[in-house]
């Protein structure tokens, strides 16, 4: 069985396909899980996150998560990423902490905390860089 650290790391880089796969993604995660992007509202479910990701990947021509630092304690995995949207030839970082819970292979939590305004700024695509 894979550590809580590869699986993160795995899951991550489900998001840098040419095109992520919503079933894939939501793979990685236990029946009950919690997904919470503080401080919006928590997703409840793997069924309900398999949703939220096939929702907002219909809105981005690209993604891309790269992973600045990660650390792993027991089953708790942490990382520093920047994720990375593309639309319109047009891009959009954002700067995101998470935190994530693995039990018996699949992540049980996770918990994404980001400047919600410059998150704003970064999806609305104002002022982003050119592709």
């Amino acid at each position: 069985m894979s550590s809580p650290d590869e699986i993160v790391r795995a899951f991550v880089q489900g998001w840098n396909v040419p095109d992520p796969d919503p079933d894939q993604l939501s793979a990685y995660f236990a029946e009950d899980v919690v997904y919470h992007n503080i401080p919006l509202e928590p997703v409840v479910g793997r069924a309900a996150i398999r949703d939220a990701f096939a929702a907002f990947l219909k809105t981005f021509d690209a993604t891309h998560w790269e992973t600045h630092h990660q650390v792993a304690s027991g089953n708790v995995v942490m990382n520093e990423r920047t994720d990375t949207y593309h639309i319109g030839g047009r891009v959009g970082p954002v700067r995101v902490m998470g935190v994530f819970e693995v039990t018996d292979g699949l992540i049980t939590g996770w918990r994404d905390y980001c400047d919600l305004a410059e998150a704003g700024r970064a999806l609305d695509l104002q002022g982003g860089e050119d592709a």
